[in-house]
């Protein structure tokens, strides 16, 4: 009886030991839960925004359209706080893409080289595209623009703007516009006068390299300048410099009358529309959920546009018209001037 007792009292010690180690286990496991818990709780608010936010999503194939398909989608790369980690951070940016690839990135988020540290994230495409094309919010193609030769358009809400040659797509690019407090014109104008280096009539030490004219009493016009990653002019629409230099090129000026004093023709057709989310997540910060979150639909933009697509038109036949006429006119006076030039040397 007494060796039963013995083995009884040693069974129970051990269901006894085999309870406590699971009661620990199961401890230890709630234990690191609230840790984690609190952990995240205790994080700061602009941390968790960021991981958050800023985390690569997983996105269904079929939500894509097919050149993302084929180039992948976007990445987030996080920059640290502290400016020693951010350094070294940016160091190793540098080194995994060309100064041609950075300036994409930048692009995209709206930023220039000056300002790459206004960002806290980066939206990256797992694949660069220097000229942007391959990441255009904007159609490809407008039938509705088919007649009009040349159109610049500035999307507002996406801080983008457009250019569209008889309704085909030739360019892109990042711009930055006018800030709450200026906000710039919305609506169809066409671009007036340029100038490859103006001075503003806000500050005359903010020097503006190929601005061009668009609301000549406002003083609005689009030029090279700094890009912060937000809207923060006094109403004109900045630019990259090279995007800039393009469309100084690219664009048609007005045509004068003799003296000055009226207009005969008007230049390129330029709209600008819709608001921007003051305040709220910015636009390409989307794209880490849905590549295809700033896009412009072609249904959208043809309701834009179709109400001033006559006027566009008429402007350009005018335009056309009044210059076969001035090159008419300067043809017809160069045999007389030579005649005059003839005759004073004899």
């Amino acid at each position: 009886m007494k060796n039963i007792s013995v083995k009884k009292s040693f069974l129970y010690a051990c269901l006894c030991a085999l309870f406590l180690v699971s009661c620990k286990k199961e401890i230890e496991k709630i234990s690191d839960t609230f840790k984690d818990t609190v952990s995240a709780s205790d994080m700061p608010e602009a941390e968790k925004d960021s991981v958050k936010k800023d985390s690569v999503p997983v996105v269904k194939k079929e939500s894509m359209p097919p050149a993302m398909q084929e180039n992948g989608f976007y990445n987030a790369f996080v920059l640290p706080k502290d400016k020693k980690m951010r350094d070294s951070v940016y160091a190793e940016f540098s080194k995994k893409y060309s100064v041609e690839e950075r300036t994409a990135i930048l692009a995209l988020n709206r930023l220039d080289s000056k300002s790459k540290w206004n960002a806290d994230t980066l939206v990256v495409p797992a694949k660069i595209d220097t000229t942007l094309m391959a990441y255009s919010p904007f159609p490809m193609q407008l039938d509705i623009l088919s007649g009009v030769k040349k159109f610049v358009i500035f999307s507002y809400p996406i801080q983008a703007y457009g250019v569209y040659s008889n309704g085909t797509l030739v360019k892109w690019g990042p711009t930055s516009m006018g800030k709450k407090s200026a906000q710039t014109t919305r609506g169809l104008t066409f671009a007036n006068w340029k100038k490859k280096l103006s001075i503003s009539t806000v500050s005359s030490e903010w020097k503006l390299p190929y601005n061009f004219n668009i609301h000549n009493i406002g003083g609005i016009g689009w030029h090279e300048y700094t890009l912060p990653g937000y809207p923060a002019s006094h109403s004109c629409l900045r630019l990259l410099r090279k995007d800039a230099q393009w469309l100084y090129s690219y664009a048609d000026t007005w045509i004068l009358a003799p003296g000055g004093a009226t207009t005969k023709a008007r230049g390129t057709a330029v709209m600008v529309f819709g608001d921007y989310n003051w305040g709220g997540r910015k636009p390409w910060r989307k794209l880490l959920d849905d590549p295809n979150a700033n896009n412009i639909s072609v249904e959208e933009l043809t309701k834009l546009l179709e109400p001033d697509v006559p006027k566009m038109l008429k402007e350009q036949s005018n335009r056309e018209r009044v210059a076969d006429s001035i090159k008419t006119a300067k043809a017809m006076a160069a045999p007389v001037q030579e005649r005059a030039g003839d005759s004073l040397s004899n």
